[in-house]
C-alpha cells in the first residue's frame, strides 16, 4: 500500500469518523439516544444535590484533583523515578492489556487519567441519596457513558490501534472500514464469523422432523438415539425472544442431544419470527395455539397420557402460566416442569430494571405499537448494553479500529440471530410482569379464561438458576422455589444466563450447588448447599428419571398417520432472520 500524504490521511480519518457517527445513529439507533437522555436526566439531578450539599462534594472533587495532579507529576518523572500506578484497571478489564498501555508514558497517563475520572463518576453516582431503583438507573447509565468514552475506543488514543496501523502501513484501518461498512449494511455489530455456521449443517444438526406447524411455531420431533425411551415424552419450550437452537448448537454442547442420549423422546418448539402483521398476537395465543397445541400433538403422536417439560427464561414464564391454567382446568397432561433461569417474581428484575419505569415503558410502548412489533435487533442491543465492554466496545475496537475478523463462536452466532416480538405480546408482558408483578398475585391475571394462581401448582419442579446471571438474578429466581405447592428442586449453577445453562456434561467444567437448607434466605441457602464440580446436567437427569415413567421401545419412524413429517429439522421458521 502506498504511503499516504498528511492531507489524504486526514481525509481518511474524517471519513472514518463520519462512518462511525453513522453507526452510532443507525446500528445503535433509538436505544443509544434513550441512553443519552436518561444519563443527562440522572446527572442533572445529581448536580442539584451537589449544590444542596456542597461541602461533601467539594471534598470528593478535591481528592480527585489531587490524584490527577499526582498523576501529572508522575508523568513528568523519568522511568526510574516513577511511583506505582495511581489508578489501575479492575481485574477482568481487558481494554488495557496491551503492553503499549504500560510502556508508553503518554498512553499510560491517558489510561490512568481516564480511570481516575471514571472512578470519580462512579463514586459520585454511588453517593447519591436516591432510593435504590433510581440510584441503580444512575449507576447503569453512568457506566454506559464511561464505557463509551474509554480511550481504547478511539484511534488517536489507543496505542495498540496506532501501532497496528503503522505496522500494516494503514491496511488495518482499511480493513476496519470494510468491516464497518459491512456492519452498517447488516444494521448490527458482527460478534462472530457468521459465514462459519450454517443451520442444519454445523449448527442445529440433531436429526429430526417437523411434525406439526401453525402460524406460531413448528414442532420438531427428534430421532431417538437409544433403543428404548421413556414413555413420557420431553417437550422443550425455548424463549420466544430467541431462536431454539441455543439448545442444539453442535453435537458436543447440544442439550437436545444429551436428552436423547439419556433415553428421552424429545420434542422442541421452534417459534415463528413474527412481522408487523402479527402485532395482535397475545399471551393467550402463545398458550392456546402454542404450548397447549404442542402438548396435544405430542400426546396424539406418542399416545402418552403425560409428558415432561423443560423451559428457558421467558419460555419458563410461559410454562408457569400454562401450568396454572391446566391446574385450574384439572388437566394433568404435564407430569414435571423444569425451569432454566426463569423469573416469575419480577420484584427484582436485575439490570433490565433500568429500562422498566412507567415513563420509559410508555414511550417504548408507543414506538412498538406504531411498528407493530418490538424489533429483535433493539432487544439484542439492550441485552448487549448490560455488558457493553464485552458485547459492544470490544467488537468496535477489534473489528473497526484493528480491522480484525471476529472468531467463529456458536453461542455468539445464535446471539446475533434475534427474533421480533409482537406488539400486543410485548406490551402485556412488560405491564403484567415487570411493571405490575401480577403473576405472583393470586387471581390478578386471567389467561385463557382462567384466573392464574401459581400457589395451586402441584407439579414437581426443577429450577436451575446461575450465580452470575444479570438477566434473571439468582437471588430473585430463588424466590420461585416457594411459589408452587408441589415439590421443588432448586439448583444454582456457576457462570451466567447462557454459559451456566449450556454446560455440557462431557466437558466436566464449572460446578453447581444443590440441597441447601430450606430457608427463604438465599445467602443462607448457598452457605449450607453442597458444591459439586462439573455440569449440573447429570443431576437434572437423575431428578427427571425419579419423577416416574417406564421404558418402551423407541419409535422407528417420526410423526404418525395424523401428523406426517413436513420437512427435516431445523425447519423453515428458524431460518428466518430479522436482517
Amino acid at each position: 500500500m502506498a504511503a499516504q500524504t498528511p492531507s489524504s490521511s486526514a481525509k481518511a480519518l474524517a471519513l472514518y469518523q463520519e462512518r462511525m457517527t453513522q453507526w452510532m445513529q443507525g446500528v445503535a439507533g433509538s436505544t443509544l439516544r434513550e441512553m443519552n437522555k436518561e444519563f443527562t436526566k440522572a446527572w442533572t439531578q445529581l448536580s442539584t444535590e451537589i449544590f444542596q450539599n456542597p461541602q461533601d462534594w467539594a471534598e470528593r472533587f478535591s481528592s480527585y484533583q489531587k490524584k490527577q495532579a499526582d498523576l501529572w507529576l508522575s508523568f513528568l518523572r523519568t522511568a526510574a523515578e516513577k511511583p506505582p500506578p495511581i489508578a489501575e484497571p479492575l481485574p477482568g478489564d481487558r481494554r488495557f492489556h496491551g503492553k503499549e498501555w504500560q510502556e508508553n508514558p503518554l498512553f499510560d497517563y491517558i489510561k490512568q487519567s481516564y480511570l481516575l475520572a471514571s472512578n470519580m463518576m462512579f463514586e459520585c453516582a454511588d453517593a447519591m441519596a436516591f432510593e435504590e431503583k433510581k440510584k441503580g438507573k444512575l449507576k447503569f447509565y453512568t457506566r454506559q457513558f464511561v464505557d463509551a468514552m474509554s480511550p481504547s475506543n478511539f484511534i488517536a488514543t489507543n496505542p495498540e490501534v496506532i501501532r497496528q496501523a503503522i505496522d500494516s502501513n494503514g491496511q488495518s484501518l482499511v480493513d476496519g472500514m470494510k468491516n464497518l461498512m459491512a456492519d452498517l449494511e447488516k444494521g448490527r455489530i458482527s460478534m462472530t464469523d457468521e459465514a462459519a455456521f450454517t443451520l442444519g449443517n454445523n449448527i442445529a444438526t440433531t436429526e429430526g422432523e417437523i411434525v406439526y406447524e401453525n402460524a406460531l411455531f413448528q414442532l420438531i420431533q427428534y430421532r431417538p438415539l437409544t433403543a428404548t425411551v421413556s414413555d413420557r415424552p420431553l417437550l422443550v419450550i425455548p424463549p420466544f425472544i430467541n431462536k431454539y437452537y441455543i439448545l442444539d448448537l453442535q453435537p458436543e454442547n447440544s442439550f437436545v442431544r444429551y436428552c436423547l442420549e439419556q433415553g428421552n423422546s424429545v420434542f422442541i418448539m421452534s417459534w415463528a419470527n413474527p412481522d408487523a402483521d402479527k402485532s395482535d398476537l397475545h399471551w393467550d395465543d402463545y398458550l392456546e395455539n402454542g404450548l397447549f397445541k404442542a402438548v396435544e400433538v405430542i400426546k396424539r403422536i406418542t399416545r402418552a397420557k403425560q409428558l415432561n417439560t423443560v423451559a428457558w427464561c421467558v419460555g419458563g414464564t410461559l410454562l408457569a402460566t400454562a401450568l396454572a391454567v391446566l391446574q385450574a382446568r384439572n388437566d394433568r397432561s404435564i407430569a414435571s416442569a423444569t425451569f432454566f433461569t426463569t423469573l416469575l417474581d419480577f420484584s427484582e428484575p436485575g439490570e433490565l430494571g433500568v429500562f422498566i419505569d412507567p415513563e420509559q415503558v410508555a414511550e417504548r410502548q408507543e414506538q412498538v405499537k406504531r411498528a407493530g412489533m418490538f424489533p429483535g435487533q433493539d432487544l439484542a442491543l439492550i441485552f448487549s448494553m448490560l455488558r457493553a465492554n464485552d458485547l459492544i466496545w470490544s467488537y468496535v475496537v477489534n473489528n473497526y479500529l484493528k480491522g480484525k475478523q471476529p472468531m467463529p463462536f456458536d453461542i455468539l452466532y445464535w446471539n446475533s440471530d434475534p427474533t421480533n416480538l409482537p406488539a400486543s405480546m410485548y406490551v402485556a408482558y412488560i405491564e403484567d410482569m415487570y411493571l405490575e408483578n401480577r403473576l405472583i398475585q393470586p387471581g390478578a391475571l386471567t389467561l385463557c379464561g382462567e384466573k392464574i394462581d401459581l400457589s395451586q401448582i402441584d407439579v414437581p419442579a426443577y429450577f436451575l438458576c446461575t450465580i452470575e446471571d444479570h438477566i434473571a438474578p439468582w437471588k430473585a429466581t430463588f424466590k420461585t422455589k416457594d411459589l408452587f405447592a408441589g415439590p421443588v428442586e432448586y439448583v444454582l449453577g456457576a457462570s451466567g444466563h447462557i454459559a451456566g445453562v449450556i454446560n455440557p456434561a462431557r466437558k466436566n467444567k464449572r460446578h453447581y450447588w444443590f440441597n441447601g437448607e430450606q430457608t427463604s434466605d438465599p445467602e443462607r441457602w448457598l452457605e449450607t448447599a453442597e458444591r459439586r464440580p462439573g455440569s449440573w446436567w447429570p443431576h437434572w437427569d437423575q431428578w427427571l428419571k425419579a419423577q416416574g415413567g417406564t421404558l418402551q421401545a423407541a419409535p422407528k419412524t417420526l410423526g404418525n398417520d395424523e401428523f406426517k413429517p413436513i420437512e427435516s429439522a431445523p425447519g423453515r421458521y428458524v431460518r428466518k432472520r430479522v436482517d
